[in-house]
């Protein structure tokens, strides 16, 4: 259920020596690689902005941030990471042989392990935070399987995978937030906001892509990049970046908050100079507009969260 089809390309083992014994434990720093630490930013981030939209305040609140911070990057982001490199890890065998799983450093079924104790780690942490903490948790959760395993995969799906990837990643983790400093459900506005930002991560998610197009030809992942081409599935990151964040910046002014408004203005301004240059070759400039353009991007959720916070 891989998606996978017949290839005549050789799959490199680039680490033998090291690939661990079957049946053997993988080491502790092999399990921090599988689980992506460096993915864990996005979610934590949202987080915050989700804890600053909400306007409460810390005082008394502290384990519960903690607690929040701890279950959006490591635990439930990082289990989405295990589920992911362990049902592509035919596909990461032809883009990404050095991971865990396709070198052999994390034998046998050590990864399906490892996304199953994270799983449950993940909705324990999010029981103790509170029924709605924990409900948010266990959609997080559901969605993270659902990304990556059979029958639904979404990731499979060019269109919805993204999205999934998207409003997780970023809207469930900033709603999190917010519900954790609130002890409730967040205000129409803060909802309102984090969904626009999830749908432009959508364009964040298939910049992603642009590193897997050859493993998803081979493997029949129809990502974006592979049904629309690279260069068409780039002007559509732009847009929808872009389009997302011109809504936000509409209703921040509609709402009152002005200032909030004229910064995420112009940081979607400092993107928009910035994106000729990523459509210029895709391919090669992804990772660029990923330093440059991603971090303006978030840098304007945390202006939104700021105003709607009653901050700015």
């Amino acid at each position: 259920m891989e998606h996978s089809v017949p290839s005549t390309r050789t799959v490199p083992n680039p680490a033998p020596a090291t690939a661990a014994r079957p049946g053997r434990a993988p080491r502790p720093r092999v399990v921090l690689e599988l689980l992506k630490p460096i993915t864990w930013f996005p979610p934590m981030w949202a987080f915050m902005c989700g804890a600053v939209s909400s306007g409460a305040g810390l005082d008394g609140r502290w384990w519960f941030v903690a607690g929040g911070v701890l279950l959006a990057g490591p635990l439930v982001c990082g289990t989405s990471q295990a589920v992911n490199d362990w049902f592509d890890r035919h596909v990461d065998a032809i883009n990404e042989p050095h991971r865990p799983i396709p070198s052999g450093r994390m034998p046998g079924r050590w990864g399906l392990y490892v996304a199953l104790v994270a799983t449950l780690i993940s909705a324990a942490v999010a029981w103790l935070l509170g029924p709605i903490v924990f409900i948010a948790g266990l959609v997080g959760l559901a969605f993270a399987w659902a990304y990556s395993a059979p029958p639904l995969r979404f990731k499979a799906n060019g269109w919805l995978g993204p999205l999934v990837c998207g409003l997780t990643y970023e809207g469930l983790s900033w709603f999190t937030g917010a519900a954790v400093m609130l002890g409730a459900m967040p205000s129409v506005e803060v909802i309102a906001v984090l969904v626009l930002y999830s749908l432009g991560a959508h364009g964040i998610m298939v910049l992603n892509d642009f590193k897997a197009v050859e493993g998803d030809r081979q493997t029949g992942l129809t990502s974006l990049p592979v049904v629309l081409g690279v260069s068409n599935a780039a002007k559509f990151a732009c847009v929808t970046m872009a389009a997302a964040q011109v809504v936000v910046v509409a209703l921040l002014a509609v709402w009152g908050f002005t200032l909030s408004a004229v910064i995420v203005a112009c940081v979607l301004a400092a993107q928009i100079a910035a994106m000729p240059r990523l459509l210029r070759d895709p391919a090669k400039y992804a990772p660029w507009y990923n330093g440059v353009g991603v971090t303006l991007y978030v840098l304007g959720m945390l202006a939104a969260a700021l105003g709607l916070g009653g901050y700015i």
